[in-house]
């Protein structure tokens, strides 16, 4: 138990805050509609409980990610996350489910909800909270990537390299996105639902969010499944390739693979040298190059194999053009 206290500090950080501002935000959304019955505030408790609950998992798996190899399993636990996202996206489209059917049911059947200065209150200080969140998200997204904007530009550098964010930060970002807008979008509905009859606003509001939701469990679904299998990463194999190449001793590349494992890139590469270099020779070439490897952005290990030089280059010193 000790253990995994200790791991626990290891968590992603943007989860934790996240699902720890997200039940705060259930729990007065939940009172909120309990004393108002508004089927927008009933979206938006079902969004929070689904997130921060998400989001939990999350953390936690994120953390056992970080275990170290053990003798059972030899390659590590970095998959975790990818496994336990997969699991909680479950809870987000149930809870999906749940406020779509709320919103129909809304629609042929509208009633008045009551108490709209407290729903108004209630949905603006959860906007805010959110955007504080997402902007957390944002900000440890290209922080990973050695980069601090400011400004306008946070938020287009965030979309820019959202897709080499780490899984669970991902994950808070795009939640957070929705529930910034589905909190928008219910006050919205509130507001059209108290100063005019269309009290059916709601229900659309309701659907709207309950969509969005979806949409953000087929991405991380789709991104997960891609990581518990083992996705190789096409950016940073060029990046790895042009390193390598750029050595005096290394005449060719005949094989690079770059997979990522939950959080971390795992690099297997045979490269071509003078085959009439010596083994000690070779070694000094093989630490220089892992060394510059290792100092990559979650690169965790390199495998590095030597064979002679063919004299036939075979290596694309640009290989991303081939899959554009």
């Amino acid at each position: 138990m000790k253990d995994f206290f200790i791991l626990l500090r290891n968590g992603n950080k943007s989860a934790l805050l996240a699902a720890t501002v997200n039940t705060l935000i259930a729990i007065i959304k939940g009172a909120a509609y309990m004393i108002t019955g508004n089927v927008a505030m009933f979206a938006e408790t079902m969004h929070s409980l689904g997130d921060a609950a998400n989001q939990f998992f999350v953390f936690i798996g994120s953390a056992l990610s970080k275990k170290q190899p053990t003798k059972r399993f030899p390659g590590g636990f970095g998959r975790v996350v990818n496994l336990v996202l997969l699991g909680a996206v479950l809870i987000v489209g149930i809870m999906s489910y749940e406020t779509i059917k709320e919103g129909f049911a809304h629609i042929f059947h509208p009633t008045e909800s009551s108490g709209f200065l407290l729903n108004i209150s209630v949905l603006g200080a959860a906007v805010i909270l959110e955007f504080y969140v997402l902007i957390k998200a944002m900000k440890e997204i290209v922080h990973d990537q050695g980069l601090d904007p400011k400004g306008w530009r946070l938020f287009s550098h965030s979309f820019q390299y959202l897709k080499r964010a780490k899984p669970a930060t991902k994950l808070v970002f795009l939640e957070d996105i929705v529930a910034t807008g589905g909190g928008l979008l219910a006050m919205i509905a509130v507001i059209i639902a108290h100063y005019t009859p269309f009290h059916q606003a709601e229900g659309i509001a309701s659907i709207i969010i309950g969509s969005f939701m979806f949409i953000v469990v087929g991405k991380v679904f789709l991104d997960n499944a891609a990581g518990a299998i083992g996705e190789s990463d096409a950016e940073m194999e060029g990046r790895i390739g042009m390193l390598a190449m750029a050595d005096p001793d290394v005449r060719d590349i005949q094989d690079l693979t770059v997979y990522k494992e939950g959080e971390d890139f795992h690099v297997e590469m045979s490269i071509e040298i003078d085959s009439q270099l010596t083994v000690e020779q070779a070694d000094k070439i093989r630490h220089r190059i892992e060394d510059q490897i290792m100092e990559e952005n979650g690169v965790s290990d390199v495998i590095i194999e030597f064979d002679t030089d063919d004299g036939v280059l075979n290596w694309n010193k640009n290989p991303l053009s081939e899959q554009k």
